[in-house]
């Protein structure tokens, strides 16, 4: 079983909580969960309403939309990250490829801490803000390959 000390260290390497300073992140991992799956566990799955983050503290998870395979993670990698942010339902279901073991964060109890901590979830839209621009900047490119084959 991971310590809180242990919890925190952890959320303070992954990129999605980096930039929330470690007395912050206490009460955070006070509410995150350990949890097992076997290999060939779904953890989430596609259509279904997101309220779950995971992160993945051993172990390798695949992630496939309908047949196709879009990423293989592993440790210190995150999945499911929007729905700390909205109830929309997952995009993609994601299945242990290994036995895994993650820390899971559910939407409730973030938003407490994010009521009562205002800049943990200021940290979080940073990144995630980050990650939208970069991705927007790889579209035009992708258009423009697309269009040039056709």
């Amino acid at each position: 079983m991971i310590t809180t000390a242990e919890k925190v260290l952890f959320l303070k390497g992954i990129e999605l909580f980096s930039a929330i300073p470690s007395a912050d992140l206490v009460g955070v991992a006070l509410v995150t969960e350990e949890v097992e799956h076997r290999a060939g566990e779904v953890l989430m799955r596609e259509g279904e309403i997101a309220n779950t983050l995971y992160l993945i503290l051993e172990g390798t998870v695949i992630v496939t939309k309908g047949e196709r395979v879009l990423a293989e993670l592993g440790e210190r990698e995150v999945v499911g990250e929007m729905a700390l942010l909205d109830a929309a339902p997952r995009s993609a279901t994601v299945s242990a490829a290994t036995d895994v073991s993650t820390l899971e964060l559910h939407r409730d109890p973030f938003e407490q801490i994010m009521s009562d901590r205002p800049e943990i979830g200021r940290g979080i839209i940073k990144v995630l803000t980050q990650r939208l621009r970069t991705s927007s900047a790889l579209t035009p490119e992708a258009v423009e390959r697309r269009s040039t084959v056709g």
